[in-house]
């Protein structure tokens, strides 16, 4: 992204009740941004502000067969969140997520993975969005380079100091005040996302923590479009159709 204009914009996405929630800001003036909600990703690619790059909350690339707990990605970066690695789920493999039945996808993906590892139901949960993703990625490969994947509790880590975080952000899957606020604190000392984004309201059709999920990719797009970003693993690998399979993040 070096060497591009300020004047593009970013955005950072997550998955929320209504399809997708967005953040845009223009790289160079904090003040010019606003939320949406979309029904599907094609709809934030193609905004008027034609945002890249743009950092979603869902895993790409889907490897024909997993070895050990989920896609590399995945294992390389559990270790660095402590206590909330449970929040980094382990994507099978492509045949498994492109199972609509959930018995199915169990066992297609333990045939598909070594040791033998089945679907877990948050995971299955998720699989429409990855299909959604893949499904346009493949379609139009012009995308591929302005859409990366990123996971909130990473970009966390990297604002933290690159240390865990020591409150969940939600507790038996009910918002929790005081992570809430840790990472609203975070998102407030990096000095990259205005405070008024960080206090907004969600839009109807998403929730708080979605916002502040796609406050955290927000900063991630920044930090790539700035010429910075890290990926685990680095460089990223690629999937049989060629689309890569890491996870980003701050690189300060």
């Amino acid at each position: 992204m070096k060497g591009r204009s300020s004047r593009m914009w970013v955005a950072g996405v997550d998955g929320c009740r209504c399809g997708w929630i967005a953040v845009l800001m223009r790289v160079d003036d904090p003040q010019m941004h606003r939320i949406v909600t979309a029904q599907n990703l094609a709809a934030i690619a193609d905004a008027p502000e034609r945002p890249a790059p743009i950092a979603v909350d869902m895993p790409i690339g889907l490897p024909e067969r997993i070895e050990g707990s989920g896609r590399l990605p995945e294992q390389l970066i559990r270790p660095l969140l402590g206590a909330r690695q449970s929040s980094v789920f382990a994507i099978p493999s492509r045949r498994a997520v492109e199972a609509e039945d959930y018995g199915q996808a169990c066992a297609i993906a333990a045939a598909t993975s070594e040791p033998p590892r089945k679907v877990s139901r948050q995971g299955f949960a998720i699989f429409p969005k990855i299909r959604e993703i893949d499904a346009l990625l493949r379609a139009r490969p012009e995308l591929a380079p302005r859409v990366f994947e990123v996971h909130p509790e990473l970009a966390f880590w990297a604002l933290n100091g690159r240390t865990a975080l020591s409150e969940p952000k939600k507790v038996k899957g009910t918002p929790y005040g005081p992570g809430m606020a840790l990472r609203r604190q975070l998102l407030l000392q990096s000095g990259l996302v205005p405070e008024a984004l960080i206090q907004a309201a969600p839009p109807p059709g998403a929730a708080q923590d979605d916002l502040l999920d796609a406050l955290a990719g927000l900063t991630v797009a920044l930090d790539i479009a700035r010429g910075g970003g890290q990926s685990f693993p680095s460089p990223p690998g690629r999937d049989a159709h060629g689309l890569p399979v890491a996870i980003w993040t701050l690189s300060r």
